[in-house]
């Protein structure tokens, strides 16, 4: 679910969560502006989010998300369903949000070429409950294979089992029930 209204700009989707976020009145235009610049969405700032690219959406989420500065950020699969070159810049921005603020990043995602590049410390779990923790080199070591990736480690520690679920239907089912619950 997107969580930028595409009939605003880049700038009031900002400025709402500037608000949200209960930063005074006298910093929200700073904030704002360096939100966008880090992003590198200053340039855009005033077209409408609806005319912005996936990756670029995903950046005004992160830059909405960081406001407030938070010392820690939760994000649920940042990449999924961009192209290689959105996806680098997503990852790229979000490496400077750990170095520039000090922001520890937990995420989920199922992509582990990621995981093997940008995680300094994984945890993987399986059906609800935490299979192992540890850096991507300790994970690979555990594994006992020669040249394992991190796919190899999570087939090892999730059973090597495909998750059947209840199907399609059943999703849709309960993701309207999400939504008409709020």
């Amino acid at each position: 679910m997107i969580s930028a209204d595409g009939a605003l700009t880049g700038h009031e989707n900002l400025l709402i969560f500037a608000k949200l976020y209960d930063i005074p009145r006298a910093e929200r235009a700073a904030r704002i502006q360096q939100a966008l610049a880090f992003m590198d969405l200053a340039d855009v700032a005033t077209r409408l989010v609806r005319e912005y690219s996936g990756g670029m959406i995903r950046r005004l989420e992160i830059a909405q998300s960081m406001l407030h500065r938070p010392p820690i950020l939760f994000v649920d699969e940042p990449t999924v369903g961009l192209d290689p070159v959105a996806r680098a810049a997503v990852w790229e921005h979000v490496e400077r949000l750990r170095m520039e603020y000090g922001t520890t990043v937990v995420l989920t995602t199922h992509l582990m070429d990621e995981v093997e590049v940008t995680c300094r410390r994984v945890a993987i779990m399986h059906r609800g409950h935490l299979m192992v923790v540890g850096t991507p080199s300790e994970l690979k070591t555990s594994i006992d294979r020669t040249g394992a990736t991190m796919e190899n480690v999570f087939a090892h520690y999730a059973e090597g089992a495909v998750e059947r679920g209840d199907g399609y239907w059943q999703t849709a089912r309960t993701r309207q029930t999400a939504r008409r619950l709020g």
